[in-house]
């Protein structure tokens, strides 16, 4: 098979009937040039399909059109959706992204950071797999670092942050609005971020509406069969509940199999909301999880956006910034009909 030769500048402005310096001007949007010769040699860059140099480029501007993304997710779980959203702001695929997963390991951390730099990248996220705290990379760093998902323990760092909080806030609020009134909260482990912010938006909404949790909250890991077990403890303890608000999506799955497992039934009996908007578990429950959507995505082209704005110039200030979470209704809180 013959490979396809590359188009040239040369290419170009044989067909456009310029020089070569020429396309390089109308191309780079540089130099004083008529517009009618602009919008030919554009066209004919389109006719050959020409894509210019990324290394001219780089040296033209002085960018090298990466960003590092540095993460602990070994799964991807929470990483991808923050790159999905990432990708849409950074300038139209114009920007690539470099991924190093670390494993949790200073040491490879380190490595990774200094390779980074070394390929002299525009600026660096830095993310994970929970909202936990995390030791900043640095403050002497050459380009801009934004925290997406795990928080800086340097106040003076930028992170972007998912709003738990409010997000456990709106589980139970539409709990109490489908008639719920005994509400049982399945929590993750007790020295997570999340765990305690999602138990503190879950008491004031319940304050407000002048209720309390029909029992005490039941801590353990972020799995299904935590949710089973849970279940399993609340029916035998004979606590008496119409609505539960788990932590994750992994443990209202689990919570809503315990408890059909016992003879009760969701929603009729007890409604449940999830937390994640996991695709794996909400639609694969039965019924379907009413969850709380974390907008991830919307978390990753928030942190690309402040990101960009650095290395455009922009002075930012440091701090951390809330993106909302927002409600997804299904099946698991309908309310019966007669």
């Amino acid at each position: 098979m013959t490979r396809r030769q590359l188009t040239t500048v040369t290419d170009v402005a044989r067909l456009a009937g310029v020089s070569p310096g020429t396309v390089s001007k109308a191309l780079s949007g540089q130099g004083q040039l008529r517009s009618a010769t602009r919008e030919r040699v554009l066209a004919a860059a389109k006719e050959l399909g020409y894509r210019p140099s990324q290394l001219a480029k780089s040296l033209q501007t002085g960018r090298s059109y990466m960003v590092g993304v540095l993460t602990t997710d070994s799964i991807g779980r929470f990483t991808i959706p923050i790159l999905t959203g990432a990708e849409d702001v950074l300038e139209a695929g114009q920007v690539s992204m470099m991924l190093c997963e670390s494993r949790g390991d200073r040491v490879r951390e380190r490595h990774y950071l200094q390779t980074m730099l070394s390929r002299r990248v525009d600026g660096i996220i830095v993310t994970g797999r929970s909202s936990d705290e995390r030791p900043s990379i640095g403050d002497d760093l050459p380009v801009p670092v934004v925290y997406a998902l795990n928080k800086s323990t340097d106040p003076s760092d930028i992170s972007v942050l998912h709003d738990d909080r409010n997000g456990a806030a709106l589980a139970i609020e539409h709990l109490i609005s489908t008639g719920r009134r005994r509400i049982v909260l399945i929590s993750g482990p007790p020295h997570h971020a999340a765990t305690t912010n999602r138990h503190s938006g879950t008491i004031e909404a319940l304050h407000r509406a002048g209720l309390h949790l029909a029992a005490d909250p039941v801590f353990g890991p972020w799995s299904e069969e935590w949710g089973r077990e849970a279940a399993a403890w609340l029916v035998r303890a004979g606590v008496e509940f119409d609505g539960a608000f788990c932590m994750s999506d992994q443990i209202a799955r689990g919570f809503s199999d315990g408890l059909r497992e016992l003879g009760l039934r969701v929603p009729n009996d007890v409604g449940i909301v999830g937390m994640d908007n996991w695709d794996a578990m909400v639609g694969a429950s039965r019924p379907p999880l009413t969850t709380i959507d974390l907008q991830m995505s919307r978390l990753g082209y928030v942190a690309a956006s402040l990101m960009l704005a650095q290395i455009d110039g922009e002075d930012i200030e440091g701090g951390s910034r809330l993106v909302p979470s927002i409600l997804v209704m299904r099946e698991s809180t309908r309310v019966a009909t007669a």
